[in-house]
Order: C-alpha cells, then structure tokens, then sequence
C-alpha cells in the first residue's frame, strides 16, 4: 500500500502541457488521461472487457450519489468495494455526490452540517455531510475519493460566490479530519482530492487554489467550470487555477468536455479529464472525429460503406461501417448506442494518447491548433 505518486516525466517548451504518470495500488495512468464516466457502476452501454480492449481505459469513474442509492452501501460492502462488485482490476475515481445533490435545486436544501436532498427515485430524504461522503466514498471503494464541497451556477454573483466557497473551505477541513482519521478499505491505499471552486471570479480562485494547496493532498481538482459560463471564461479560470495549483500535483478539471475544450486545457497544465459528453453525445448519433463531428443520423451517410473510423486503433470503429451504424440508429438498435460509445470513448483515449506523444516530440502546440480547428467541423 502507497500513497499515490505523480512523476512528470516531459514538459513542453512552448506551453504548459506535461506528460506524467500517477502510480496507484491498482495501477499506473499516463497523463494527460481522460476518464470514462461510470455513473451507476457501469459506463452505459459498454462492457468492463470492451473499456479495457477496444477503448484502452486506464481509469474509469463512479458516482457516489448514485452508488449510495443503488445498490447500496450495504451491497458494495458485502462485495468487497465497487472493484469487486463491477470485475475493474484498474484504478477508479469517486465524486463526492456533491455536484449531483446541486443540481437537484428543488428537492435540496443546505446547511453548515451538509445537504439534506431527496432521492430522484423514490423521493425519499437523505442527508450527505462532509463526514459521511468521506465514509461513503471509503466504502465504494476509490482509489481517488472527492472533497464535499459546493458548486456554484456558473454565473453566480461574487457575494453568493464567495459565501459558497467559504463553506467549501470549512467542509473541505472537515473532509480531511475524517479521511485522515479513518483507515482505508480493502487493503489498497485511498486518496482525497480538495476541488478548487470560486466561480468566474478571480479573486475567490486564487483564494481557493492557496486554501487546497496548504492540504498538501496527492492531487487537486478544479470543479465548478462547464456549468454555464461561456467558453472563454472557463478558459480563463482554468489557466488561472493551474497557475496558482502545486506543480508537482496531478490536476483534474471535472466534467470537461470537448474534445477541443480538452486539447486547450491540456496545453494549461492539465493532467486528468472525466465527461458524459463522449457517451451521451454517441447515444444520440454524434461522433468525434480527428476529421469533425458526424451526425449518423443525416442521409448523406446512408450509402457510406467506409469505416467509422480506422485511426485510433479501435477495432469496432473500423469494423463496422458508418452506413451499418446510421441503421442501427434509425432502427433504435441497442448494438448502435453501443458501437457509437465505444467510438466516441476511443476517440478520446487516442486524442489524450496523441496529445501525450506530440508533447515529447515537441509538436504539441502546432498540432493542438490543427485539431481544434479540424474537430469542430461538421462533416
């Protein structure tokens, strides 16, 4: 059992993109890394088997709201954690439910203590206070677990901005006096991230990145971003708050995004990415591309007998035929939302893999301009 360990092992000379290696007791993740989304245990329509062969995930995440209603903390237990439970011998990161419990604006109510919310399944009353979403997480099991804290609308006025982030702050001590004075579970070392908050304001991120710093943890996280505010703003606060987070620690922007908005946070500094986006936006007949975004569903791709896509080293994106695909879709095929996943899932592990290997060469930022502006076309 280790704490984890981050190694950088290659800067860039022209931006502040970095290439590294964190090192857990379930197995190391190359950085930059972008983490597949398992809400509910599950990365929705993709096996455990297909994450690690056609996808080539290191890291996969769950989410500790809908883990703590279903199954239960009584079944994950019993199980011997959410790696056991699931068959995942890699690594695994837990959110604290903290992101899920705010969105759920009119069944919730906060205090000094936590969260009192209603499950979106039967309605019924819950409480999540820093101290038990630190046992929570402890029982499913991560390999890295997530602070308490609360996330603001991203354009939320500096005085309710501020008050929020000073209750981050006082739940965030709170976090870390029962993560340091529990045990681990399951005999692997487990990791508490703090989250940078503070909205678009850039007084209150500076402020916040300083507090999380002095915790010292294994890695931090940047929350609160992709939740309203335009493009440019993110932008701007993410590269703020990687200026302002320890070097040597491995950064984790939550819940971004695109694969642009990815290549873009990357050259900040960046290390760890998670989103619904890849998976969500295939379920609904959009894939990433090197080349632009398709729309499956248009006429144009009817006839198309050529590959999804056969350059990112994923073999169900080169076996079947954007044609086979655009029926499967039409006919609401389970097999397409899987094979439109999986893609788009492949996509975003080889966009991070490539990202990786044009840092070390040292063509990472002329690269990084081209795909930009590649990706967002529509094809």
């Amino acid at each position: 059992m280790a704490k984890l360990q981050f190694d950088i092992q290659h800067k860039d000379t022209f931006t502040k993109a970095r290439v590294g290696k964190i090192k857990t007791d379930h197995g190391e993740i190359n950085t930059p890394i972008f983490m597949p989304v398992g809400t509910v245990g599950s990365v929705k329509g993709i096996s455990q088997q297909q994450l690690k062969e056609n996808i080539g995930a290191q890291i996969i995440l769950g989410n500790t709201y809908h883990l703590y209603l279903r199954p239960g903390l009584e079944v994950l237990e019993a199980a011997g954690g959410l790696h056991k439970f699931n068959g995942w011998d890699r690594p695994i990161l837990t959110d604290s439910g903290g992101f899920q419990v705010f969105s759920l604006a009119s069944s919730r109510k906060i205090t000094e203590n936590g969260v009192v919310f209603q499950s979106h399944i039967d309605g019924s009353k819950h409480l999540f206070t820093p101290e038990n979403v630190m046992d929570t997480q402890r029982i499913i099991g991560g390999d890295i677990i997530m602070a308490f804290d609360e996330c603001p609308p991203g354009a939320s006025e500096f005085a309710y901005a501020k008050k929020s982030l000073e209750l981050t702050h006082r739940w965030l001590d709170r976090c870390f006096d029962r993560f340091n004075t529990t045990p681990d579970k399951y005999g692997y070392t487990q990791n508490l991230f703090p989250i940078v908050q503070g909205g678009i304001h850039h007084e209150l991120r500076k402020m916040s990145c300083e507090y999380i710093s002095s915790k010292d943890a294994t890695g931090n996280a940047i929350g609160g971003l992709s939740v309203g505010e335009p493009t440019e703003k993110m932008y701007e606060i993410c590269a703020l708050c990687c200026d302002h987070l320890p070097l040597e620690k491995p950064r984790y922007l939550m819940g971004v995004g695109t694969p642009w908005n990815i290549l873009e946070a990357i050259e900040m500094g960046v290390d760890m990415f998670d989103c619904v986006m890849p998976t969500r936006n295939g379920r609904n007949a959009m894939l990433f591309t090197a080349n632009g975004v398709i729309n499956i569903d248009n006429k144009k791709w009817e006839k198309d007998f050529s590959p999804i896509d056969e350059t990112i080293g994923c073999e169900m994106s080169a076996y079947y035929s954007k044609a086979y695909l655009k029926h499967l879709m039409k006919a609401k095929e389970l097999l397409g939302l899987t094979i439109a996943s999986v893609h788009n899932l492949a996509f975003y592990l080889w966009l991070v893999k490539e990202a990786r290997a044009q840092i070390i060469s040292g063509n990472f930022k002329t690269w990084k301009s081209e795909m930009v502006l590649k990706m967002q076309q529509k094809l």
